[in-house]
């Protein structure tokens, strides 16, 4: 297993008020963009404390949390019984392994950047999502490189609008939209964020 790059922050991640209402507002732009409902079991990929499921959880009947960091799914597992829906919690790398079954849809808030190589990471959402299922993916507008204080473990400084949609629609999405979704606040600079929006060939 990789090193984990969490492990220091893990017990104060939500300490940050900015983090906090930049990951609500992305949870109610994927309520606004995609119907959910309480029969669907859905994937949080790159979950952490569960700061963005738990706020989709009233909605959806089952989350499959999928993080590679220790810390952070122990975070997660401590607000486990209070969940409104079934948690399934993977210390997985989805990078280097495939996870059992077919999903409703694959949420997903600020992980993209740290995945190296997009266009395979779109095509293996794809092969996860049932007929129709669908993805909800928010990470940061392309910047400067700034957002970051220690790079480790990041291969993107955001992404364009239509470079995150193309890659998406390469993988066999259709209806991809990308919205502005939110602004992730920081001392030094507020940096966008986007939410990208697909769904499987029915």
């Amino acid at each position: 297993m990789s090193k984990d790059y969490f492990s220091h922050k893990a017990h104060i991640y939500e300490q940050d008020n900015n983090r906090v209402d930049n990951v609500g507002n992305i949870a109610d732009a994927i309520r606004r963009q995609v119907a959910l409902s309480d029969e669907m079991h859905l994937v949080d990929f790159g979950s952490g404390t569960g700061l963005l499921l738990e706020r989709i959880a009233p909605n959806v009947r089952k989350i499959t949390a999928v993080d590679i960091s220790a810390s952070m799914n122990q975070q997660l597992a401590e607000k486990q019984a209070n969940l409104p829906c079934e948690l399934e919690m993977i210390q997985a790398n989805l990078e280097q392994t495939d996870i059992d079954g077919q999903f409703d849809g694959i949420i997903s808030s600020m992980t993209m950047h740290h995945i190296q190589n997009i266009d395979a990471m779109f095509s293996k959402f794809e092969r996860m999502v049932h007929p129709g299922g669908f993805i909800a993916i928010a990470d940061l507008d392309k910047e400067d490189g700034s957002f970051h204080t220690d790079d480790t473990g990041v291969f993107h400084f955001g992404f364009e609008h239509e470079e995150i949609a193309a890659a998406a629609r390469r993988a066999g999405f259709e209806q991809v939209q990308v919205i502005n979704a939110s602004v992730a606040r920081k001392p030094y600079g507020d940096y966008p964020v986007f939410l990208l929006t697909g769904f499987r060939k029915s």
